[in-house]
C-alpha cells in the first residue's frame, strides 16, 4: 500500500498525517484550483471543464442501462413512431430537475444522500430508504447482467465466461483505482453508449414519421390510454429515466469528487450534457425499433434476445453486432454506477470510511456489501432458466414505484434552510418537483388498478 502522505506542520513542528482518502480528494481539488487560477485561455477553460465533468454524464448515460435499452426497444416495437419519442423531452427535463437537486445538496453539505436521510430523519427512515435502494439495486443489477448474458451469445462466447469477467472488471476498478481514475475509465465506458445513435442513423428511420410525432401524429394508442400494456410501458419509460439509485449515486459522487458550491454551475452543465445524451440515445433506440420491429407479435414482451434476433433479421448481422456491443456497454456502465451507489449508501448509513480513494484493505466494510449484492445478481444470471424478458420490464416499473418516497426525502432536504442556506429550492422548483411526485403516484396507482382489476378503466 502506498505510504505517500500530505503532511502539514503545525506550530509545534510535528507532522500531521491526513486520512488517505482525504489526501487523494485534496489532490483532485488542488488540480482544479490550479486550473481556476491559470490564465483564462481557451485551452485552460476546456481543461477545467473536462476536470469538472463526471457525475452528471455518468448518472444519465448509466441510466440508459441494459434494461432501459430493451424497454425503449419494446416501446418502439409496440407503438412505432408514437408519442413516446416526444415524451422523452419532458422526461429529460424531469431527470434534470431531480438530479440537479442532488448536485446542490452534495456540493453544499459535502454529505451523501443516505447520510443526510439517516442523520436528519432518524434510523427508521434511514433504514427504510436504504432497504428500498439495496433491493432495487440488486434487481437492477440483474437486468444489467441479462444484457451482458444475451449479447455474449452473439459473439459465440458463453455467459459463464462473460458474466464473471464483467463482475471482475466492475469490482476491480472500484477496489483498486482512486476516484479520479475510476471516474475517467467509467466515462470512457459510458461514452460507448452513444453507439446507438449512428446505428439508428445508418438504419435510415422515417424522418417524416418522427417529425409528425412532435405534431401529434401517431399518438393514438391501441387499447386506449388506460390499457395495461400502455401503462406498463409508460411506467417503465419513467422508471428507466429516473430511479432511486441515481439520487444516491450523484450526490455521493459529487462528495467523493470533492465538488464545492462554486462548482455547481459547471456540474449543472455536466448534468445537462448527460441528459441530452440520454434523450438522444433513447430516441435512437425507439426510432430503430419503430422502423424495423413495429408490428412484431408480442412486441411488448420482447426480451434482449428477441430484439437482437429481430435486428439481425431485418437490418443485418453487422447491425446486430453493434447493438450487442451497445447492450454489453449499457449493462457494464450501469452495473459500475449502481454498485458504487450501493457502496456509498451503505457506508454513509453506517458511518464507515467511504471513498473510492481508499485502499481495498482499509475499506472492506465499505466495499463488501456492494460486492456481495453485485455477486448475487451475477450469480442469479448464471443460472440456466431465468425469465429475462419479464424481469427486464418489472425492474423498470419497480423503480417507478420506489421513486415517490425517494423524491419526498430529497424535496424535504432541499427545503431545509439550516442545511442549504441560499441554495434551498425556489417555489417554482418545489411546485415542479411536487408535480413530478404526483405524476409518479398517479402512474403507480393506475398501473396497480389495471393489474388487479383489468376491466376497471
Amino acid at each position: 500500500m502506498s505510504t505517500d502522505r500530505i503532511n502539514v506542520l503545525p506550530a509545534d513542528g510535528a507532522p500531521l498525517s491526513m486520512p488517505e482518502g482525504l489526501e487523494a480528494r485534496l489532490r483532485d481539488r488542488l488540480r482544479i484550483a490550479k486550473l481556476r487560477a491559470a490564465p483564462r485561455t481557451l485551452t485552460n477553460r476546456l481543461t477545467l471543464g473536462l476536470a469538472l465533468v463526471g457525475p452528471g454524464l455518468l448518472v444519465m448515460l448509466g441510466d440508459n442501462d441494459a434494461g432501459g435499452v430493451v424497454t425503449y426497444a419494446q416501446t418502439g416495437a409496440t407503438y412505432g413512431f408514437s408519442l413516446f419519442i416526444p415524451l422523452l423531452i419532458p422526461l429529460g427535463f424531469i431527470a434534470y430537475l431531480v438530479q440537479e437537486m442532488t448536485i446542490r445538496l452534495g456540493a453544499v453539505t459535502r454529505r451523501g444522500h443516505a447520510e443526510m436521510i439517516w442523520k436528519r430523519y432518524g434510523a427508521f427512515w434511514g433504514a427504510f430508504s436504504l432497504i428500498d435502494l439495496v433491493a432495487a439495486n440488486i434487481l437492477t443489477l440483474m437486468t444489467e447482467f441479462i444484457g451482458i448474458r444475451v449479447a455474449s451469445a452473439v459473439f459465440g462466447v458463453s455467459y459463464l465466461i462473460t458474466i464473471p469477467l464483467a463482475f471482475c472488471f466492475i469490482i476491480g476498478i472500484l477496489l483498486f483505482l482512486k476516484y479520479h481514475s475510476w471516474e475517467r475509465i467509467s466515462l470512457f465506458v459510458a461514452a460507448l453508449n452513444l453507439v446507438f445513435i449512428p446505428l439508428a442513423l445508418c438504419a435510415h428511420p422515417d424522418w417524416s414519421a418522427i417529425g409528425r410525432t412532435f405534431a401529434g401524429g401517431g399518438w393514438a394508442v391501441p387499447g386506449g390510454l388506460f390499457s395495461a400494456s400502455f401503462l406498463i410501458l409508460v411506467s417503465a419509460n419513467i422508471g428507466t429515466t429516473i430511479a432511486p439509485w441515481q439520487l444516491f449515486f450523484q450526490q455521493s459522487c459529487v462528495v467523493d469528487k470533492g465538488l464545492l458550491p462554486q462548482d455547481i454551475a459547471a456540474s449543472r452543465r455536466d448534468l445537462m450534457l448527460g441528459v441530452v445524451g440520454m434523450v438522444l440515445v433513447a430516441a435512437a433506440i425507439i426510432a430503430l425499433a419503430a422502423q424495423y420491429l413495429h408490428g412484431l407479435p408480442n412486441a411488448a414482451s420482447l426480451g434482449d434476445n428477441d430484439v437482437l434476433s429481430a435486428i439481425g433479421t431485418h437490418i443485418g448481422r453487422a447491425a446486430m453486432i453493434i447493438f450487442a456491443l451497445g447492450l454489453v456497454e449499457a449493462g457494464l456502465i450501469a452495473a459500475i454506477v449502481v454498485t458504487a451507489s450501493s457502496a456509498w449508501a451503505i457506508g454513509e448509513a453506517f458511518d464507515l470510511p467511504r471513498s473510492i480513494n481508499l485502499e481495498p484493505m482499509q475499506a472492506l466494510p465499505f466495499y463488501g456489501p456492494a460486492i456481495a449484492g453485485t455477486a448475487l445478481a451475477a450469480g442469479v444470471l448464471m443460472l440456466p432458466h431465468v425469465p429475462v424478458g419479464f424481469l427486464n420490464l418489472t425492474v423498470q416499473v419497480i423503480a417507478t414505484v420506489f421513486m415517490p418516497a425517494a423524491m419526498l426525502f430529497l424535496l424535504m432536504l432541499l427545503n431545509d434552510r439550516e442545511l442549504l442556506g441560499e441554495h434551498v429550492n425556489s417555489p417554482i422548483r418545489n411546485a415542479l418537483s411536487i408535480g413530478v411526485m404526483v405524476l409518479l403516484i398517479v402512474c403507480n396507482g393506475l398501473y396497480g388498478l389495471v393489474t388487479v382489476f383489468p376491466n376497471a378503466l
